[in-house]
């Protein structure tokens, strides 16, 4: 979804011919505004967190899911399953953000890249969903911005990155390898997080 986004509004809002100084700023635009999505979604579940009580328990069932829905986001992104296409699908398409996408996508000012930043962060991410759920266990609003922010500004060299050479990304293969390598990783970790989920129940 994230990549996706980078590159639709790099192809459709920003012209070769422009400054590299404007689409750095550009960039960067799009990254705070999606940072500040995922900050205030981490306070939200910080806060949610330290109102419910988890058990020992509770979190191992709670990271057993986690870990199978990262399994099923991997294979999805495979393209094995459709498990991530169709949830995502379901809301990216949803004609209210349609439309506002629309409205940010034609628009050129600096605002505009701010505000699809903010239009992405809340849009259906597996990773997201990982990070908000360690959100949710520090039990704490503050720990919970801080955890995202952190996952934030991790992503953003890979996004700003992602930003510049997308021109060369889509003309080769190299992003097709970098989602499969991206996909067993991401499976692995989710086989991992489920397994210590099993441990923790059933201890």
């Amino acid at each position: 979804m994230c990549g996706g986004f980078v590159m639709a509004y790099s192809s459709a809002k920003i012209d070769t011919s422009t400054s590299s100084l404007f689409q750095f700023f550009a960039h960067l635009s799009y990254n705070l505004g999606r940072i500040s999505s995922y900050i205030f979604l981490g306070i939200l579940f910080g806060a949610l967190g330290s109102i419910f009580t988890f058990s020992a328990k509770l979190n191992g069932y709670f990271y057993f899911v986690i870990g199978l829905l990262m399994v099923l986001m991997g294979l999805s992104m495979m393209g094995k399953i459709k498990f991530l296409t169709s949830l995502e699908s379901t809301i990216a398409f949803n004609p209210t953000i349609k439309t506002l996408f629309s409205k940010l996508i034609h628009s050129k000012s600096l605002t505009s890249f701010y505000g699809l930043g903010l239009l992405n962060g809340f849009l259906p991410c597996g990773l997201v969903y990982f990070f908000l759920a360690a959100a949710a266990t520090s039990g704490s609003w503050f720990s919970g911005g801080i955890t995202m922010l952190l996952f934030g500004l991790a992503t953003m060299p890979a996004m700003l990155g992602l930003g510049f050479v997308v021109g060369f990304l889509k003309g080769s293969g190299f992003r097709e390898v970098m989602i499969k390598i991206a996909s067993l990783i991401i499976v692995g970790y989710g086989v991992y997080m489920a397994y210590l989920g099993y441990s923790a129940a059933i201890a």
